[in-house]
């Protein structure tokens, strides 16, 4: 799987958790005893669902992040291709001098062996640095994703009153009736106080 479809997954995970458990505050828990007199029914639910998919892809929050993201991989793939690069060449040129006997002493072809293997160790600490930072910034992506949309729904979610709003990704619900879709409410809202926080700036 390349870094793309990596920060896409992570992206849907973040934002399926958050959807899924946004609810009216008023809906009754789980744990909760209900009236004897006035039982539970789920047809006095009020349902909706949001298709991630498409809040991944439309709300421009998330397309500008995935950029930059992208950007950050790329940027690093090549540091370490070329890094990498001039560790192959240096090992190369090593053993063909060796196998010429280009070294005036064996301490020499020793001193440049060791060069070469401090410079493998160094590519695989910068490999993990450069992983580490960019784990660092897909979890930030991620975090603000979610905050943005729990925000949201919070807002939204005191005028329309949903008992749930659960996340629609792929096939993991077999049916849901149109009539119950948020999606396009929530992306026009989300991208409406992206684009007032940007303009503040």
């Amino acid at each position: 799987m390349n870094k793309k479809n990596i920060f896409r997954t992570l992206g849907i995970a973040a934002l399926s958790a958050v959807v899924f458990t946004s609810c009216n505050n008023s809906a009754p828990k789980m744990d909760e005893k209900q009236d004897a007199a006035q039982p539970a029914s789920t047809t006095d639910m009020k349902i909706a669902f949001v298709e991630v998919d498409s809040i991944m892809s439309q709300y421009k929050f998330c397309k500008e992040y995935s950029l930059v993201l992208q950007k950050k991989s790329n940027n690093a793939r090549n540091t370490l291709a070329a890094k990498e690069k001039q560790l192959q060449t240096a090992a190369a040129n090593f053993q063909q001098k060796l196998q010429n006997n280009g070294f005036a002493s064996r301490q020499q072809a020793e001193s440049v062996q060791a060069a070469i293997q401090r410079q493998g160790q160094d590519l695989q600490e910068l490999q993990n640095r450069l992983g580490s930072e960019l784990d660092a910034e897909t979890a930030k992506f991620n975090k603000a994703l979610r905050d943005s949309i729990q925000n949201f729904l919070k807002d939204y979610n005191k005028a329309k009153k949903y008992d749930l709003i659960i996340s629609k990704a792929g096939d993991n619900i077999l049916y849901a009736d149109k009539r119950h879709d948020i999606t396009m409410d929530v992306i026009n809202g989300l991208n409406n106080r992206y684009k007032a926080k940007v303009e503040k700036k």
